[in-house]
Parts: C-alpha cells; sequence; structure tokens
C-alpha cells in the first residue's frame, strides 16, 4: 500500500495547551472560533464565566449543525440561557474541556460536518 501526504481541506488543530491553540501553523493566544474555511479571532475574552447569550447568538450566522464549546482545562456546563438561541435553532451544543474539543472538531469536519469549535482559552 502506498501512502500520499494531503493537505488538509479544512481547518485543523494541530496543537494546543495551557494558553494556546495551534490551528494549522498558525498559533492563537485568545479565545477562537474555528470554523472548517475560517478562524474568528477574540471569542470570550473574559473567559469562560463571562460568556453571555449574545456569543452564541453570534455563531448562527455559519449554519453549522452542532457547536462545540472548548470550556477551558476543565469541563464545564454553560447555563442553559446561554445557549437557547442554538436550541432554539435546533443546533447540537456539545460542552467539553478545551482540549477534547480541538480533537472532537478535528474528526468532525474530517468527515465534512459542518461543525464550529468555540474555545475559551485560560492563561495562567
Amino acid at each position: 500500500m502506498k501512502f500520499h501526504l494531503q493537505a488538509p481541506a479544512a481547518n485543523v488543530v494541530t496543537g494546543f495547551g495551557d494558553g494556546w491553540i495551534r490551528i494549522g501553523t498558525n498559533e492563537y493566544r485568545e479565545g477562537v472560533v474555528i470554523l472548517p474555511d475560517r478562524v474568528v479571532r477574540g471569542w470570550a475574552p473574559a473567559g469562560f464565566d463571562a460568556l453571555a447569550p449574545e456569543d452564541f447568538a453570534g455563531l448562527l450566522a455559519s449554519s453549522p449543525e452542532i457547536v462545540l464549546l472548548g470550556t477551558g482545562r476543565r469541563h464545564r456546563f454553560p447555563h442553559p440561557r446561554l445557549v437557547a438561541s442554538l436550541i432554539e435553532a435546533r443546533i447540537g451544543v456539545e460542552a467539553m474541556d478545551t482540549g477534547a474539543a480541538c480533537r472532537t472538531f478535528n474528526i468532525l469536519v474530517a468527515e465534512g460536518r459542518r461543525v464550529v469549535a468555540a474555545l475559551a482559552i485560560e492563561t495562567a
């Protein structure tokens, strides 16, 4: 069997750690929203505890079938009022620690799914 290296057709998380995430070859040290075709910087600038319903309502524009919420170093659940706009639009929402959200994003985007990862990055 012969293997050929192919460049990914969509964004892929290639690394992450405390206070950073790498998408392709670009490193970010702030919260991001990752879509298969672009990265939006500056999501959740004040961290998970400061999230507001508007932060999630803005994700509707990309018409995802599922939103992965990376909550930082540990798994936390958002209050239902925060994600109400997504639930009302019948969009799946899965909360997990940011590392798990990165891994899950890579799997779902490889399957061609309309997935969005909203990742909170914690520093210090």
